[in-house]
C-alpha cells in the first residue's frame, strides 16, 4: 500500500473516482475535506461572504442548496487550521490498496431545516431520506446511490439513526472526552480518547470494514400489511465503513473484567432523551470473542467521527442489529444481568405476532414481563437481501438477443456468510443461482498492513468472520425477463438459514427479511418491461405494495396480494380486516378556534397544530415526544395530517384525545393548497431562472401578505415542500406567480447530490401542475410604518435590509411595497445592504437601481462584493464588523427600527453575534428578524 505526501495526497484525493470537484488542501498528506464537514462553512463574520451569492436565506432555501454551493467554491487561503484533535487524530490518505479505499465525501454544511432544531450545528448531506420529519434526525440513502456508491459508504450516504438530539462536542473537549469501565470487574478504570490513541495502545489498535444495519431495515413492508410502532426504513438501511479504533475484549481485560460472574456488557451513550441516557447490552463472551470483532471506535474511513455517527467517541458491533453500537460512549458495565435500561427494554425488540400495538402499551404487569423477556431482543442480525438493479419504475426494451444484468445486495449477521443467492422469475416454483462478490475478503489477502493508524484486523489475525454486506448479479436474456410477472430473490447463510418467503409482522416491525420480490409490467404498445419495488422508504408513494393495498387486496392471502391460493387471477379481492378505528378528538371537547388564535401559536412556547381539521396543543408533550420537542415546535401552527399519519403508530394516535382543544372552522384551513400552472423558465444568471406559474384565473391575486412566504410542494417521484418569497406582487390580478430561484445542479462526481427542488422544477416540463400552500412567516408589513412580528404590532421608522445572494427576495417584497406608496404615506425609510461574491450574483439588480434612483430619500442601497473585478466602483470587501459598525451602528434609542436579516445560516449567525451578542451593538434580540 502507499501513501501520499502532502502533494500527492492532494493529488491523488482529487483523482478519486467519487471525489468531489474541488478539494480542499491537504495537511501533511492529511485530506482537508472532512473539516468543511464536520463545520459550517460560515463560521465568522470573515466568511459570510465566502457563501453569500451561493446561498438562499434559511426561510426559503432548498435544504441541499448550500450543500451543493460548497462544491463550487475554490478553496480558500484563511481555510482553518488544523485543531489539536483532529491532528492527533487523523493519518496520511492512502492512494492505492489491494482492498477497497473509502471514497471521498462531498463538502457539506449546516442544512437550513436544522436551523431551528438542537442539532443547528450539525453538516448534513441533502440527499438523505428524512424518515421522522425534521426532527429527530434518522435517514436512509437512495437505494440506487448507495449500491453505486461501491463496497465503502461515504459520510454522505450513511444511515442515520437517532433517537433524539446530537450531543455536541467542541474539538477542544474532544480528545479529554472520558468514559468508564465498571461492575463486575477488579480493577475499574477511566479512559479518555487521549488515552486510547497514546503509544500505550498503539500496537492494538486496528482498523476493518464493518457493515452497520439498522433492525428497521425494510420496515415499510411491514407497515403496508399493518401500521408497526417503527416508522418506514426503505431497504437502504445499511451502510459499509472503515472502522478504526481498540478492540473491546482488551480494554475489558484492562479492568479485569470477572468472566466467572459477569454475563453482559452494558453500554451507555451521552445523548440525553426523554427515558433516560440511551443503552443496551450484549453478552460479555460474544465481547471477549475476537472472532466477534467488537471495538471502541473513533475514525470512520479514515476521518474523525461525525455527531451524527458519535463524535468523538462510540462502539462498533459487527454481526449485529446497529442499536447495539452506541454512540458517544460514556460507560460500559460489567453485569450478571441484561441492561434495564428503557431502549434496551423497548426498542430493538421482535415480540410475538399474535401482540397488537395497542396490546403492546398497556403497561399490564404481564405486558411489562414480555417487554422484558430476553427471547425477544434481538442481537445478531438475520439474512437478508434486496434487489437494486433494475431500479423501480426502471423501463427496459424489450430487444431480440438483449441481456439485463440483475444486481443487489445481500447479508448476514453473527460473523456469517452468505453463501448462496438464489433468484426465482416464477414466484418460487424454479431457482437461478445468482454470482457473489465478497469485496471483504480483499482485505484478508494482506498480511503487514495498516491504515489509518490500525492493523488490518482481518488478515493478520486471520479471522474468519464476515461482517460486511456481499454483492450478487444475475445475466438474463431480456426475452426472459418478458415472460415473467415478477422476480423473486432470497439468501441463505452458511448455517442454511435462508430467507422466508412470507413476511413474520411483530408491533416493531423489525428485523423484515422475506423474499425481495420486484413486479414486471408489460407495455405492449412501446414494447418495454417496467419494475416495481414493493415499496418507497417513508412518505414517498409508489411499490406494488401500496398498489396492491389501495386495490383492495389483502397481502397476507400468500400471493402477495395479487392472487388466491388456487392459482387464478385474483378478481374480486380478497379485503384485509379493517383496521381499528381509533378516536383521535375528546367528544367533550366543542369549542372552535379561529385561524388568528392557531396563528398565534405560531411558537416554542405554546405550539398548536391541525390534524383532521382539529387543533392539538403539543405544549405538555414537548418534554416527553420520542423526538423531542423540535418535532412538535416545527409543526406549530400547520396542518401536519398526513404526516402525522403516516409516520405515527396507533398507540400514539390513541393519546390525540388528551391534547385535543377544538376545532377550526372548515373555512379556516391553515396553510391552504392551491394549483398552479408552470408556463415559462426564464434565465437571469447563469445559475438563476424566474419560474413563472399561471393561476386558477386569469384577473386572480396572489393574495399574499407582504412579508410572507409560499410552500411550494412537489409530489413525483417523492415528496419535496419547500418555502420561497415570490417576486411577483401580491395585489395585482395578473393571475401569474413568479418565483426567483438558484439552480443547484449535481457535481459531476456525484449525480444524486444538488438541490433536490430546484432540480426538480428545472426539469418540470412547461404546463406541469404545482401545488403551493401559505401564507408561512413570522414577520408582516401591515400598513405604512406598521409591522407585525411573531402576531405582536410595532411601530417602525426605519428597516434595515441586509441580504445576500437570493435572499434578496422576501427584502425585495417588503422594499416595493413600502416605495410603491409615496413618501407622504409612508415615510418609513430602508437602508438595504446586499452582500455578493462577484457584481454578476447581484439579482434584482436593475430594479433595486431604479428604486434606489427614484427613492432617494426613503431607500439607500448598499452592495458589497467579496471578490470584485478590476473595474468595480461600490463598495469592496466582506460585510464583516466595522462595516455593520459604520453602516448600522448602535439600536434606534426609540425603538423605532427594525433589523430584517435574509441569507445563508452563517450570515444569520454572524448577525446575531454582532448586532444582539455579547460585546456586539447592542441590539435587542427582537429587533433583529430572521426570514
Amino acid at each position: 500500500m502507499e501513501v501520499t505526501s502532502a502533494l500527492a495526497a492532494s493529488q491523488a484525493f482529487t483523482q478519486s473516482p467519487l471525489s468531489f470537484q474541488q478539494q480542499k488542501p491537504t495537511e501533511d498528506g492529511i485530506p482537508r475535506s472532512f473539516y468543511d464537514l464536520e463545520k459550517p462553512l460560515i463560521t465568522s463574520l470573515e466568511d459570510i461572504d465566502s457563501q453569500s451569492s451561493t446561498s438562499q436565506s434559511s426561510s426559503e432555501q432548498d435544504p441541499d442548496q448550500q450543500s451543493s454551493s460548497s462544491q463550487s467554491s475554490p478553496p480558500t487561503e484563511d481555510q482553518p487550521p488544523l485543531s489539536d484533535f483532529e491532528k492527533a487524530l487523523l493519518h496520511p490518505q492512502p492512494t492505492s490498496a489491494p482492498y477497497p479505499l473509502p471514497p471521498a465525501p462531498t463538502p457539506i454544511s449546516v442544512l437550513p431545516l436544522d436551523l431551528k432544531t438542537p442539532d443547528s450545528f450539525v453538516p448534513r448531506d441533502p440527499a438523505l431520506i428524512r424518515l421522522t420529519g425534521v426532527h429527530p434526525f434518522n435517514v436512509e440513502a437512495p437505494l440506487t446511490p448507495l449500491y453505486d456508491q461501491g463496497f465503502l459508504t461515504t459520510l454522505n450516504l450513511h444511515y442515520v439513526r437517532n433517537h433524539g438530539p446530537v450531543p455536541q462536542v467542541h474539538d477542544a473537549d474532544a480528545l479529554s472526552w472520558s468514559f468508564t469501565i465498571e461492575g463486575l470487574c477488579s480493577s475499574p478504570i477511566t479512559l479518555t480518547l487521549a488515552d486510547l490513541i497514546s503509544s500505550r495502545f498503539e500496537d492494538e489498535v486496528v482498523s476493518y470494514p464493518v457493515t452497520l444495519v439498522c433492525a428497521g431495515n425494510r420496515r415499510k413492508e411491514q407497515n403496508q400489511v399493518r401500521k408497526s410502532k417503527g416508522f418506514s426504513w426503505g431497504a437502504a438501511g445499511l451502510s459499509t465503513s472503515l472502522w478504526t479504533g481498540l478492540p473491546l475484549g482488551h480494554l475489558l481485560s484492562l479492568a479485569g473484567v470477572n468472566t466467572r460472574k459477569g454475563k453482559f456488557v452494558h453500554f451507555e451513550g451521552a445523548d440525553a432523551l426523554p427515558n433516560g441516557y440511551y443503552g443496551t447490552s450484549v453478552k460479555l463472551s460474544h465481547a471477549m470473542d475476537p472472532e466477534r470483532g467488537m471495538m471502541i471506535s473513533w475514525l470512520m474511513n479514515g476521518l474523525p467521527l461525525h455527531p451524527d455517527h458519535g463524535k468523538p467517541l462510540r462502539v462498533i458491533i459487527p454481526g449485529m442489529i446497529g442499536g447495539r453500537s452506541v454512540k458517544w460512549l460514556k460507560k460500559i458495565i460489567i453485569s450478571d444481568k441484561p441492561s434495564e435500561n428503557w431502549y434496551h427494554i423497548y426498542d430493538n425488540r421482535v415480540l410475538p405476532t399474535t401482540i397488537s400495538p395497542e396490546e403492546s402499551g398497556t403497561g399490564t404487569e404481564e405486558m411489562v414481563q414480555i417487554w422484558k423477556d430476553e427471547r425477544y431482543a434481538i442481537y445478531d442480525l438475520n439474512t437478508n437481501s434486496a434487489v437494486v438493479y433494475p431500479q423501480h419504475e426502471e423501463t427496459v426494451q424489450i430487444q431480440d438477443g438483449a441481456t439485463y444484468e440483475l444486481k443487489g445486495y445481500a447479508y448476514a449477521g453473527g460473523g456469517k456468510r452468505v453463501t448462496r443467492m438464489e433468484i426465482s422469475l416464477d414466484q418460487g416454483k424454479t431457482w437461478l443461482l445468482g454470482n457473489i462478490s465478497y469485496p471483504e475478503d480483499l482485505y484478508r489477502t494482506e498480511t503487514e498492513s495498516r491504515i489509518y493508524g490500525g492493523r488490518l484486523d482481518l488478515s493478520q489475525n486471520g479471522r474468519d468472520a464476515s461482517f460486511c454486506w456481499c454483492f450478487w448479479s444475475l445475466a438474463l436474456p431480456v426475452g426472459t425477463l418478458a415472460g415473467a410477472s415478477d422476480i423473486v430473490v432470497r439468501a441463505m447463510d452458511e448455517a442454511m438459514m435462508v430467507q422466508p418467503r412470507d413476511m413474520y409482522w411483530s408491533v416493531l416491525g423489525m428485523m423484515n427479511n422475506p423474499w425481495f420480490r420486484v413486479v414486471i409490467h408489460h407495455d405492449t404498445t412501446s414494447n418495454t418491461l417496467r419494475f416495481e419495488h414493493p415499496t418507497q422508504p417513508a412518505l414517498q408513494p409508489g411499490g406494488w405494495m401500496e398498489r396492491v393495498k389501495r386495490s383492495g387486496g389483502d397481502l397476507t392471502n400468500g400471493f402477495w396480494g395479487e392472487r388466491q391460493a388456487g392459482g387464478e387471477t385474483l378478481t374480486n379481492p380478497i379485503t384485509s380486516p379493517p383496521e381499528k378505528e381509533i378516536s383521535l378528538t375528546n367528544p367533550a371537547i366543542s369549542r372552535e378556534v379561529s385561524l388568528e388564535e392557531l396563528r398565534s401559536h405560531d411558537s416554542e412556547a405554546s405550539p398548536w397544530f391541525v390534524l383532521n381539521g382539529e387543533v392539538y396543543d403539543g405544549t405538555a408533550f414537548l418534554e416527553g415526544h420520542p423526538g423531542g420537542a423540535a418535532s412538535i415546535i416545527n409543526a406549530a401552527a400547520q396542518d401536519i395530517s398526513d404526516e402525522f399519519l403516516a409516520i405515527h403508530s396507533e398507540n400514539a394516535k390513541a393519546m390525540m384525545p388528551q391534547y385535543h382543544i377544538g376545532t377550526l372552522p372548515p373555512s379556516s384551513t391553515p396553510n391552504n393548497g392551491f394549483p398552479a400552472t408552470l408556463i415559462s423558465k426564464t434565465k437571469v444568471s447563469p445559475n438563476t431562472k424566474i419560474f413563472t406559474f399561471t393561476l386558477q384565473h386569469a384577473t386572480q391575486t396572489l393574495g399574499l401578505p407582504v412579508g410572507q412566504h409560499l410552500l411550494v410542494r412537489l409530489s413525483s417521484p417523492e415528496t419535496i415542500i419547500r418555502a420561497y418569497t415570490p417576486i411577483s406582487p401580491g395585489s395585482l390580478p395578473t393571475g401569474t406567480l413568479s418565483l426567483l430561484i438558484k439552480i443547484y445542479p449535481p457535481s459531476p462526481d456525484s449525480p444524486s447530490s444538488g438541490g433536490k427542488m430546484t432540480l426538480a422544477l428545472d426539469a418540470l416540463p412547461l404546463h406541469s401542475p404545482v401545488e403551493f400552500k401559505g401564507p408561512v412567516g413570522k414577520f408582516l408589513y401591515l400598513s405604512p410604518g406598521l409591522c407585525s412580528v411573531n402576531s405582536k404590532q410595532r411601530n417602525v421608522s426605519k428597516l434595515v435590509m441586509i441580504c445576500a445572494g437570493s435572499g434578496i427576495t422576501p427584502i425585495f417584497q417588503v422594499l416595493r411595497a413600502i416605495l410603491s406608496s409615496p413618501p407622504s404615506l409612508d415615510p418609513t425609510k430602508c437602508l438595504v445592504l446586499d452582500g455578493n461574491r462577484v457584481e454578476e450574483d447581484i439579482l434584482c439588480r436593475d430594479e433595486l437601481d431604479a428604486m434606489a434612483r427614484d427613492n432617494k430619500e426613503r431607500m439607500e442601497l448598499v452592495y458589497s462584493l467579496s471578490r470584485p473585478q478590476a473595474s468595480w466602483q461600490g463598495r469592496k470587501g466582506r460585510m464583516d464588523r466595522p462595516f455593520f459598525e459604520s453602516a448600522v451602528g448602535k439600536p434606534d434609542p426609540e425603538g423605532k427600527t427594525l433589523v430584517l436579516v435574509c441569507g445563508p445560516e452563517g450570515l444569520e449567525r454572524a448577525i446575531r453575534e454582532t448586532f444582539t451578542g455579547e460585546g456586539g451593538l447592542g441590539w435587542n434580540e427582537g429587533d433583529v428578524v430572521f426570514f
